[in-house]
């Protein structure tokens, strides 16, 4: 038997946890507290600071059970401090190394987008170079950390497909080599067991029956005698190795076609006074439970004809309702029971773990009158399925998992199946990790870029066309709507427009007036 190594106590695996938690926690708020204790210092530093790192707190211990809401609140929280942008990577990442579905995460970057996009287009009135920018912050801090952690925890479900793939290979390797000694052992024992052992009982009973002649002279009526003794010692060695090649479950084989009233009539033929009482209801019988009665008719005639030589025995084979009644009596030998060796009872013992099996029940041991009665029941429809498990559950069909109840363990088909689906996933979540970010990009450009430049373009020739010193009101083909300013420290008296270029529009002609005049014109390299 192998010892597994025993799990690490419940108190380490908490006080890891900890650890990680306390860890993850220092690491998202270091920015944001960095950022509040450096001046200038006002009279709400030190509340704002609680809280921002009460809400990452909160964050942190809810990442475990519920990371998408871990993630929601560091978004939420960047709207009041944008080092919470530092934390949105981070929990990003452990939700999709954690989360177990897709459609949630989905659903919160959708909303996010959506959300952020209503935010700052509509009620904080940003332009749309910012938005393009928290637009872009969201898919590269957010997204994409998200994808990676996706990735990681399919490959972590391949690395454990792949475990349990060659653990099912192995079990089921050294369940099929377990079976077949099994059955090659049981085969040998029955083989032995129900031919050698009825055919030594039977010649033992000759020898009894001769040695017990009236015609026959001591010297004769000693070697019978002889011959009797040394039969029931041979007997009684072959059922010590029986009990040593037979394992629970094993089934046993009898000469193909042989039958009870076949059993009996070679009884007669040895000299046993049995008379059979078969009712034609039993003569078409499943095969477990015909095999249960032929075993449990056998075994009975043999111990009758070592331990009650010269009884009569009656077998009678009942059908009652859904079940066969099977008996075998033997009376009590006119001569008394012969000295033999002490049995250890391995043959009622093996009969019963056999009626068992066949879902039945075995009742055997002396009767009132000195006999001795062995009697079973079996069911006419077949083992019930709870028989039928345990034959596997002994054969290394079944297992008990760590839980301590009985289920299937997992087919090497299923575990090749469950490896293959985890490649496949895994596969597909480094695609969708390289495309998705490029994917997103493309979107948001082109979802920015008609925003844009939409009455923004001056082209090259209209450019080249305006002459210093015209009014703004003469210029033909001046755009309706200008860019924002480059940079604070730009002119205010300066307008900028763009060629179109894509994906970011970006300010590409310069014109300053003075006075509603054109004062310059200058292209921005």
């Amino acid at each position: 038997m192998r010892i597994l190594d025993s799990p690490p106590p419940a108190w380490l695996y908490r006080r890891r946890r900890l650890l990680l938690d306390v860890l993850l926690f220092a690491v998202v708020a270091a920015p944001v507290g960095y950022a509040e204790v450096s001046p200038p210092y006002t009279r709400y530093t030190l509340p704002l600071l609680v809280g921002k790192l009460l809400l990452l707190g909160v964050a942190v211990v809810t990442t475990r059970r519920q990371p998408l809401v871990a993630l929601v609140l560091a978004v939420l929280g960047s709207v009041v401090d944008g080092n919470f942008v530092f934390a949105i990577p981070v929990f990003s990442y452990l939700a999709g190394r954690r989360s177990a579905t897709v459609g949630p995460a989905i659903m919160v970057f959708v909303l996010t987008t959506a959300g952020g996009t209503a935010l700052n287009l509509g009620l904080l009135g940003t332009g749309a170079a910012t938005w393009f920018l928290l637009a872009s912050v969201l898919l590269f801090a957010a997204v994409f950390p998200w994808l990676v952690g996706r990735y990681r925890r399919q490959q972590q479900e391949l690395a454990d497909a792949g475990r349990r793939h060659v653990e099912a290979l192995t079990r089921e390797e050294r369940g099929a080599a377990e079976r077949i000694r099994l059955r090659e052992r049981a085969r040998i024992a029955g083989e032995m067991h129900d031919s050698l052992g009825h055919d030594l009982s039977l010649i033992a009973l000759r020898a009894a029956a001769l040695e017990v002649a009236a015609d026959l002279d001591d010297r004769h009526r000693a070697a019978a005698g002889e011959l009797r003794a040394s039969v029931s010692a041979a007997t009684e060695r072959l059922h010590e190795i029986i009990g040593v090649l037979r394992e629970e479950g094993g089934a046993s084989v009898r000469p193909s076609g042989e039958t009870v009233a076949d059993l009996v009539d070679g009884a007669r033929e040895a000299g046993m006074a049995v008379r059979l009482d078969a009712a034609p209801a039993v003569a078409d019988l499943p095969a477990m439970t015909g095999h249960a009665a032929h075993r449990v008719v056998r075994e009975a005639l043999t111990n009758a004809a070592r331990y009650a030589p010269g009884a009569s025995v009656d077998v009678r084979l009942a059908r009652d309702g859904d079940r066969v009644e099977v008996s075998v009596v033997n009376g009590v030998p006119p001569a008394g029971p012969l000295p033999a060796p002490t049995s250890q009872g391995s043959g009622l013992l093996a009969l019963a773990e056999r009626v068992r099996l066949a879902g039945g029940t075995l009742d055997a041991g002396p009767g009132d009158d000195g006999g001795f009665a062995v009697r079973a029941a079996l069911p006419v429809s077949g083992p019930p399925l709870e028989a039928i498990d345990l034959v596997g559950s002994e054969l290394g069909l079944a297992a008990r998992p760590s839980g301590g109840r009985p289920g299937p363990v997992e087919r090497p088909v299923d575990a090749e199946r469950r490896l293959h689906d985890a490649r496949r996933r895994v596969r597909r979540s480094l695609l969708v990790a390289l495309v998705a970010p490029v994917g997103f990009a493309l979107v948001l450009s082109l979802v920015y870029y008609p925003v844009a430049t939409a009455g923004t373009v001056l082209d090259r020739a209209t450019f080249d066309q305006m002459r210093v010193g015209t009014a703004r009101s003469e210029l033909n083909g001046l755009p309706r709507r200008q860019l924002e300013r480059p940079t604070v420290a730009d002119r205010a008296d300066c307008e900028y427009y763009t060629d179109g270029n894509f994906p970011l529009a970006q300010p590409t002609w310069r014109l300053c007036f003075t006075d509603g005049r054109l004062a310059s014109k200058e292209w921005i390299a």
